[in-house]
């Protein structure tokens, strides 16, 4: 793992999305059957939102709201973005100071993928194993 190497080397370029008025259970049913802990919420092919496992515990069962609230109720309209071309070690800094586990990726304005802590984990998985192999 090359940590001058831009980010969009190691992001995932395939985005799972919602609708803002698809509802909480919804949401997670995608979540659960992609296995991932995030979605981004797409309105007129426009990222406007981000909903995460946190926000669900955060803003769905500490305050016992229903499952059928709409997404766009609890969404994350702050969206913390980096450009594709950022260093990874950059993007690390970045998610540290905001304390986050899933960064949104853009490339001339618009948001082309997502870093999360487990690419770095499969990144650093490949370069054990590339390590490995070759001793």
């Amino acid at each position: 793992m090359e940590e001058t190497a831009p980010v969009k080397v190691y992001m995932t370029k395939k985005l799972v999305g919602v609708s803002p008025e698809d509802t909480v259970q919804e949401a997670c049913k995608i979540m659960v059957k992609f296995d991932i802990g995030s979605l981004v919420v797409v309105e007129d092919d426009r990222v406007i939102g981000f909903f995460t496992k946190s926000d669900i515990i955060r803003r769905v069962i500490v305050p016992g709201l229903s499952y059928t609230t709409p997404v766009k109720e609890i969404m994350s309209r702050n969206l913390i973005t980096t450009d594709a071309n950022t260093p990874l070690r950059e993007v690390l800094k970045i998610m540290a100071h905001h304390r986050i586990k899933h960064v949104l990726i853009e490339e001339e304005g618009k948001i082309v993928g997502i870093f999360t802590l487990s690419d770095l984990l499969e990144a650093t998985r490949r370069k054990l194993e590339t390590s490995i192999s070759t001793e």
